[in-house]
């Protein structure tokens, strides 16, 4: 799609990715993609019931998009293995990144996953985590993260940047700049984090910078805030963590996408218009609202406006949109 004669509607729905309640391509799903334009869906256990329904559902969704004169959709899911896993046997089944003990197996569950994924139509996947998580505190992380040394960390997880993405699935690092330091689940509030910018630059964000060196697509923001850093906004909502820390002084070029604007953290905290102006001010690329419910067109409308409010903002709508675009045309989806 040429980016210069992209609509202001289409222009806002690529910038959101949204769950639906449905196995099929049925009648909401439809309206995100033909009303909202929404540039990608993510899939839960919810709308999974066989390898065959699954591969038909991503079919005929990327075939309406094209219909309605879209771009191709991402199409993303959380499989990480262990306890975060949407797929389900006949699936591969994997014990997950903290029972990890070599290379191998980082590569083993990337290849196989990415093999599966595309399978059935899926190109992108919220893994690989890359949060350090720290032994004897009680690490929300602890069951998912490759370990406490950030050196392994980062091992592992380029491994499995690197086999997802030769495999064409986009591979989404999270959460930046680091949440294996937390005990609350931002899933139920938002936690605050008392870290300094030292020791983040020290123990956490190493995995995230060998991430971006293995040119990762995405990276997913945490719904943490960080005091010491940005007393006013979880990195999700942060300029100066999303805009200055990540593309600034990392250089990341890639898709930036927010942690689910669902979860406790943010809607407790913040209504959509808050977060929508937040995402749009500090350059991040995706907002993902993963369950149905007004806060979706209420976040394309918001967009929408936006966009439309200056040409400064319809140049910054447009930037995005391009490297959301150019990964899709990269990825061949």
């Amino acid at each position: 799609m040429n980016i210069s004669k992209i609509s202001t509607g289409q222009l806002a729905g690529q910038k959101l990715m949204v769950g639906f309640d449905g196995s099929e391509l049925d009648p909401e799903l439809k309206f995100y993609i033909d009303n909202l334009k929404v540039g990608g869906i993510i899939l839960f256990s919810r709308n999974i019931l066989s390898p065959r329904q699954l591969e038909d559902l991503c079919t005929s969704a990327q075939d309406y998009a094209a219909y309605c004169g879209q771009p191709p959709l991402f199409i993303g899911i959380d499989q990480e293995g262990g306890v975060v896993a949407r797929l389900k046997p006949p699936f591969t089944q994997f014990p997950g990144n903290s029972k990890m003990r070599s290379i191998e197996d980082a590569m083993e569950f990337a290849k196989i996953t990415s093999r599966e994924l595309s399978g059935v139509g899926i190109n992108m996947n919220m893994a690989p985590v890359m949060d350090v998580a720290p032994e004897g505190i009680g690490s929300i992380m602890s069951k998912r993260a490759f370990g406490s040394d950030p050196e392994w960390v980062s091992a592992l997880g380029i491994t499995v940047i690197e086999h997802l993405q030769k495999g064409r699935v986009l591979a989404v690092a999270k959460h930046f700049p680091g949440i294996g330091r937390t005990t609350l689940d931002s899933h139920l509030d938002l936690p605050v984090s008392d870290t300094t910018l030292k020791e983040l630059k020290n123990f956490d964000i190493p995995p995230f910078k060998a991430a971006i060196e293995k040119n990762v697509s995405g990276i997913m923001l945490s719904h943490i805030k960080y005091e010491k850093i940005d007393k006013a906004w979880p990195a999700s909502l942060s300029n100066i963590i999303a805009k200055d820390m990540l593309r600034k002084e990392l250089g990341f070029h890639g898709i930036v996408i927010t942690d689910d604007l669902d979860m406790g953290a943010i809607e407790k905290h913040y209504d959509i218009k808050t977060s929508i102006d937040k995402i749009f001010e500090a350059d991040i690329d995706i907002a993902l609202i993963c369950h149905p419910g007004p806060k979706i067109p209420e976040a394309f409308e918001m967009f929408k406006t936006k966009i439309k409010s200056n040409e400064n903002s319809r140049k910054k709508g447009l930037a995005s949109v391009q490297r959301i675009l150019e990964m899709k045309t990269l990825f061949n989806i």
